[in-house]
């Protein structure tokens, strides 16, 4: 299933959607049709768990061509918000998850050519997320080396505490595309929260892929173009820690919550890894993807003098 937040109209709150043969349904209102206490927003419907999805499904099905008028819209008639537009807590971002990400970082930002032998974990505020067609914001008196990364995000849908690498899967409850926005010159003392967590540094979106829906979430291509041009194409079976590997990993010592977000890393071909450096600037485009997920098309704005 592809879930998404969405507003109908300018002034209306963000609604969870149910994308169904190119129409979002509204959840809440088809849970009225339906007699189901469907919720209104995604964290919710993540809290209740998997048989509140399943009986989604069902409803959506049993209900194909015979949906009272206004329980849809067409997509184009609808304005997408991130899939979760304010995470409880910090996105958890993982560092040199890529191989040759690991090379080209060694290079140019001064890390270690060595492969991690555990995750590298930071963390982005949920200030820092914004949706598919928002502006990334570049203040040219903070960086001058605005970055792209483009990146599979899980989304968690079980509660996660010391949770062994075999039954780490049963944990997720979908996937999405995150751009891990990065200002290089924003790293302070090898700490890299205020590099990567200011202000609409994660685009996130379109939708949420629910698990049941991603044969193999370690065999997905994923793409960045910047106006057009591609800059980044991988797979996630090329990364270093795989999914399970890493909630296994944070969970160890840090509970994972319904509706945690991990960003699982980037690939080569990030703007500081380039000769010469590419950085993005006001009036850039970018698009990031990850095939059967989505893709994420952001303009890059001036803001500040």
């Amino acid at each position: 299933m592809k879930l998404v937040t969405y507003r109908s109209s300018a002034a209306s709150e963000g609604r969870l959607g149910a994308i169904h043969d190119g129409l979002i349904i509204d959840v809440e209102a088809l849970g009225t049709v339906v007699g189901e206490d469907f919720p209104a927003t995604m964290l919710d419907l993540i809290d209740q768990g998997p048989d509140a999805l399943a009986a989604l499904a069902r409803a959506i099905a049993e209900t194909d061509g015979s949906r009272p008028a206004g329980i849809s819209l067409a997509q184009e008639n609808a304005r997408l918000l991130a899939p979760i537009p304010r995470p409880r807590k910090n996105i958890f971002g993982i560092g040199l998850n890529y191989v040759e990400h690991v090379a080209e970082s060694a290079k140019s930002l001064d890390t270690s050519a060595d492969l991690p032998d555990k995750p590298v974990v930071f963390s982005k505020p949920p200030t820092s997320v914004i949706a598919d067609g928002e502006p990334i914001q570049h203040n040219a008196a903070m960086t001058q080396m605005l970055d792209w990364e483009v990146e599979l995000g899980v989304i968690i849908g079980k509660r996660a505490t010391r949770i062994a690498k075999d039954d780490a899967m049963s944990h997720v409850f979908g996937y999405t595309v995150i751009n891990d926005i990065s200002a290089r010159d924003n790293r302070r003392a090898g700490q890299w929260i205020f590099s990567k967590g200011q202000d609409s540094y994660c685009p996130m979106g379109p939708a949420i892929v629910t698990a049941d829906e991603v044969a193999d979430p370690h065999d997905l291509t994923l793409w960045l173009k910047k106006n057009g041009e591609e800059k980044q194409r991988s797979n996630t079976k090329h990364l270093l820690f795989d999914i399970p590997t890493l909630i296994a990993d944070i969970s160890s010592g840090i509970t994972l919550e319904p509706g945690d977000i991990i960003a699982t890393g980037t690939p080569a071909g990030v703007g500081a890894g380039r000769d010469p450096q590419e950085w993005m600037w006001p009036g850039d485009v970018i698009e990031c993807g990850v095939d059967g997920i989505g893709v994420l098309r952001n303009p890059v704005i001036k803001i500040g003098d």
